[in-house]
């Protein structure tokens, strides 16, 4: 008689329910798995033999077919070992099916019958939640990420041997977490970079703290050993804390990577994702022959930082155009197509010459022709996507000399930039979104509404300036924000003059 036990498999960040149906037959004792099983699962085979015998259980002299439904979705990872050893066991009669009906069971066995933590678990276990099962069984290590679910009973086993007594007779422990309680709870992150550590560059560290307050995308250009690599690394001490759902998704995306730390089951800070320009575009967008998410979307809520920008090749910059505008991004191939968040800042840091001294007291020695070959790396529908471009001139030699810190530090700063995203977050809760920069066109005639100075202003650049649509908004977003950060409702003239100032370069 057949007998079924769920389990869940991924497609992208989301999952859907799969069906482990056993079978045993009178025929040449083997396993047969059908059901589009990648070569991991075709090799669960022999983990699962291994680990039923070393378990105590007898594995059955006969034919075992396994059918993973749906069969036209490929199946990949090791998630499935645990379903198959138990619906063996259900065969062999150990275990009666009836008990498992409001289960799902997922993990990877060891050839002594321990049970290995998986990648994906939380979105494993919310895609199961979506289907109505009640009951889910995961590994040990994975029992905490697997309960921020938040509706699923969650059980963790070590054994093999713990998931049988669980429905003979000893009952595995249930493991709940309160997901935004942990969020709440966790201890301040130390900062290594405070922006009271950067001298002087006032201007630039205004640029920085509008695009954390609204989600700008921002370029720096400068010669070397300006500041700019230095308040990079210190724009994440500025950035707004995780609410709940970035969290959730965030942690569906490292988790789905193996990116997880064994003891945090919840990322509960921003990312900063630092790539070098040798980066293909493939490692950025994400894709590969089984795809996975690329560096845009391990930088999702948080930031992407391409340092010496215009060293990447023309064509890994030119692939960032679409998920800069959509905040997402579409891989596909032959049987399906994946969909995977990217709404991230972009933070790009650049010479303004080969040489690096264009514009510098020390002299630039390119030649026109080399500087403009150089900057045309970054074509004009890129820098259409970049809402802040500000310039980070070497410092001078009084601010050299000067070796107490002059500036705010971080935690003043930031408190500034989340006032603004509470600004935010309360203006557009029925919109689906939580920053300025998140904005469509509709959304920006609705919410960034103009006095009549600040619209002349704002005219006259469009005149002057030729500016494009996107640009046009864009402007307008970057105003709202510098609005936000000052507690206006409206966009005033002060504030369209800085947006102005820092699009238009």
């Amino acid at each position: 008689m057949v007998n079924k036990l769920k389990t869940a498999s991924n497609i992208g960040i989301n999952a859907y329910e799969v069906s482990v149906e056993t079978d045993v037959v009178n025929a040449l004792p083997g396993i047969s798995i059908v059901g589009l099983p990648d070569a991991a699962v075709n090799e669960s085979k022999d983990r699962v033999k291994s680990a039923i015998k070393n378990s105590g259980y007898t594995f059955p002299a006969k034919k075992i077919i396994i059918n993973l439904a749906p069969a036209d979705l490929k199946k990949t990872g090791t998630g499935f070992d645990l379903p198959i050893a138990l619906g063996i066991l259900v065969e062999e009669e150990v275990l009666d099916a009836e008990k498992m009906k409001d289960y799902a069971f997922i993990g990877e066995l060891s050839l002594d019958g321990g049970i290995r933590g998986v990648n994906g678990v939380l979105p494993l276990v919310l895609g199961l939640k979506d289907v109505g099962i009640k009951n889910v069984i995961v590994p040990k290590c994975n029992v905490k990420e697997a309960a921020l679910n938040g509706v699923v009973n969650v059980f963790g086993a070590e054994t093999l041997n713990e998931v049988v007594a669980h429905f003979t007779d000893k009952k595995l422990e249930q493991t709940v977490i309160d997901a935004q309680k942990y969020l709440s709870e966790k201890v301040e992150q130390d900062y290594l970079f405070d922006f009271k550590m950067v001298k002087g560059q006032y201007k630039a560290k205004k640029a920085l703290e509008i695009a954390a307050a609204g989600g700008h995308n921002i370029l720096m250009s400068g010669s070397p050993g300006s500041g700019k690599t230095m308040m990079a690394k210190c724009l994440p001490s500025i950035l707004p804390p995780l609410e709940l759902s970035e969290a959730l998704e965030l942690t569906k995306i490292y988790s789905i990577c193996g990116l997880l730390p064994p003891d945090e089951p919840l990322v509960t800070t921003r990312p900063f994702r630092s790539v070098h320009h040798t980066a293909s575009a493939n490692g950025i967008i994400g894709g590969g022959g089984n795809p996975k998410p690329g560096e845009i979307t391990l930088a999702h809520r948080g930031v992407l930082f391409l340092d010496e920008m215009v060293e990447f090749p023309r064509f890994v910059l030119e692939v960032l155009r679409q998920p800069l505008e959509d905040g997402e991004v579409v891989i596909s191939r032959t049987k399906h197509s994946l969909k995977y968040p990217a709404d991230f800042m972009l933070l790009g840091a650049m010479n303004p010459c080969p040489c690096g001294y264009y514009g510098d007291k020390k002299g630039c020695s390119c030649t026109d022709f080399k500087r403009n070959r150089y900057l045309s790396k970054l074509s004009g529908p890129l820098l259409d996507r970049i809402d802040i471009r500000v310039d980070v001139p070497r410092l001078e030699a009084e601010d050299l000399m000067n070796m107490a810190a002059d500036g705010e530090d971080s935690a003043t700063i930031r408190q500034r930039v989340v006032n603004a995203r509470k600004i935010q977050a309360k203006r557009y809760a029925d919109e689906g979104i939580l920053t300025n920069s998140e904005l469509n066109s509709k959304q920006v005639r609705k919410y960034c509404t103009l006095d009549d100075l600040s619209k002349k202003l704002l005219k006259s650049a469009a005149i002057q300036y030729g500016l494009s649509g996107r640009k046009f908004d864009r402007i307008l977003k970057l105003a709202r924000t510098v609005a936000d950060l000052e507690g206006s409702a409206d966009i005033k003239a002060p504030h369209m003059t800085q947006a102005l100032q820092y699009k238009l370069g």
